[in-house]
């Protein structure tokens, strides 16, 4: 990308991209019911609906079951490259240029992958990043926006600094403003830790987690019944997660409690309150702060758009199958007894 814009979080990130696109109240915005809830958070921020579409195997949109909820109101759409690898990015990307929809690449968890040798977050029209302290990559907190446009980095830049125009030959406080804006900056010191890591991620972070995840994965391919995650482009994979299918939820809820007791408990999507469709009650449930009921109702109290529980089944039957592994740098004393686990939970199944 030609441009780079440093924000508070991943959160910024997603919100002022879609202030730049000019995401508006009454737009829609497509995205997955499996992600962190800033996603769809950040449209609901901007006065938009979210619209969730179904994962597939790659645990990322499925581009056919967004070509089916692209209606005359889609102003955007919103993949995530999920635990470490890669949405099928370019059909969504070919998918969206068909209609004209800009693409949103949510990489928040895939920082450093790439697909076919070309960096998630460089497909669409605007990439957002995470560097939050769970990220593969972590400033403690903060984020990053990228896009090839000159003039949406200017409506970044802009709005996530007060609306400042930052005309270099004006002092900074002197300037004229284009439009309104809010504070998105990120921290000096964050930017210092940021670009700490940033210059060890492909020769010391991403090198380590691929190691690591190659050692359990080669356990989990000793188990018949298991079955890995579909990764467009394995090479370009950041290892952030080793993710693996049971055949049934039950077998899957087995194994998971199995592992646990060995003292190595992977994490089961489907159950987990912060990345799952089916467990954003404040979602489904409609809950707001605000006097009105806004973003879920207008000030008349009419309700803008329901969410049912059951409205993703794909999602959900997949997710019911789902055990994930998270993989950091330092794993010497914590593989042994994952892989202990591993040959213990293959008994349960």
């Amino acid at each position: 990308m030609d441009h780079a814009l440093a924000v508070s979080s991943g959160t910024a990130a997603l919100r002022v991209a879609l202030t730049a696109l000019g995401i508006s109240p009454g737009d829609e915005v497509i995205t997955q019911g499996f992600t962190f809830v800033a996603t769809w958070e950040t449209i609901l921020d901007a006065g938009a609906i979210p619209v969730f579409a179904e994962l597939d195997e790659t645990l990322c949109l499925d581009p056919a079951d967004v070509a089916k909820k692209i209606t005359s109101r889609t102003k955007a759409i919103i993949p995530v490259h999920m635990c470490g690898a890669q949405a099928r990015i370019t059909e969504i990307v070919k998918l969206a240029d068909q209609h004209k929809i800009p693409v949103i690449e949510d990489t928040a968890q895939s920082c450093g992958g790439r697909l076919h040798g070309k960096a998630l977050g460089t497909f669409g029209k605007m990439g957002c990043f995470s560097f939050d302290s769970v990220k593969t990559m972590t400033a403690g907190e903060g984020g990053m926006v990228i896009t090839h446009d000159r003039d949406l980095y200017t409506k970044v830049a802009e709005y996530h600094d007060h609306g400042h125009d930052h005309n270099p030959k004006v002092t900074r406080g002197l300037e004229k403003r284009s439009f309104i804006g809010m504070n998105y900056r990120m921290s000096e010191l964050q930017g210092a830790v940021a670009l700490a890591q940033f210059r060890k991620l492909e020769s010391v972070i991403l090198p380590a987690q691929r190691k690591n995840k190659a050692k359990i994965k080669q356990a989990l391919s000793k188990i018949d019944q298991i079955a890995f995650r579909d990764i467009p482009d394995p090479e370009g994979d950041t290892a952030t997660f080793i993710t693996f299918f049971l055949p049934t939820a039950q077998k899957a809820r087995a194994f998971n409690k199995a592992m646990a007791e060995g003292g190595a408990g992977a994490i089961y999507w489907y159950e987990n309150y912060w990345h799952y469709y089916e467990q954003w009650e404040h979602l489904l449930e409609g809950k707001s702060l605000m006097r009105t009921g806004y973003p879920f109702r207008t000030e008349s109290g009419q309700v803008r758009r329901r969410y049912a529980k059951d409205a993703l089944p794909k999602t959900a039957e997949i997710l019911s199958r789902t055990l994930s592994i998270a993989i950091n740098i330092h794993m010497d004393q914590q593989i042994p007894k994952i892989i202990s686990a591993i040959e213990k939970a293959a008994k349960a199944i």
